[in-house]
């Protein structure tokens, strides 16, 4: 079993259709030592492959402005979650150069920002200085997340 990087997840080489399977999975999903994948049950743990992130963002919801502004996300497998001191937002920059945006689902488990809402954000980034140093980012929940 796999999940690919657009979130699609994948077993015996075939998409995964039904959403509440998936949301079944991924309930049961869990990291272990930063970089491995288990499905875990109280009488099983099965490793399974992700890609990139095990969430796929594909949706944002945008209340309030400045400071107080809140930034809901909503992954494929339907969970939302509003970036803040729990759950970070963090754009690094892939061995290609280009942005690679993720936010902190659960229990150190990521989920990859589709490029429709990272444009979004990009759009609403405003300049802040932060020990000096002028960076570009967005708020929500009272905490500036630079990009």
């Amino acid at each position: 079993m796999s999940i690919s990087k657009d979130g699609t997840w994948v077993h015996e080489g075939k998409p995964i259709r039904r959403i509440a399977l998936v949301k079944l999975f991924a309930s049961v999903l869990k990291l272990e030592n930063d970089s491995d994948y288990f499905l875990v049950t109280p009488v099983e743990k099965v490793g399974i492959k992700v890609e990139d992130c095990p969430f796929f963002v594909a949706e944002m919801e945008v209340s309030g402005s400045g400071e107080d502004q809140i930034l809901t996300f909503k992954t494929t497998t339907e969970e939302s979650v509003e970036a803040g001191p729990d759950h970070s937002l963090q754009v690094e920059t892939s061995e290609q150069g280009e942005p690679h945006p993720t936010l902190h689902i659960r229990s150190g488990l990521t989920g990859l920002i589709n490029r429709a809402v990272f444009y979004r954000l990009v759009e609403m980034a405003e300049e802040k200085s932060i020990d000096g140093i002028s960076k570009i980012g967005v708020w929500s929940k009272g905490v500036f997340f630079p990009f």
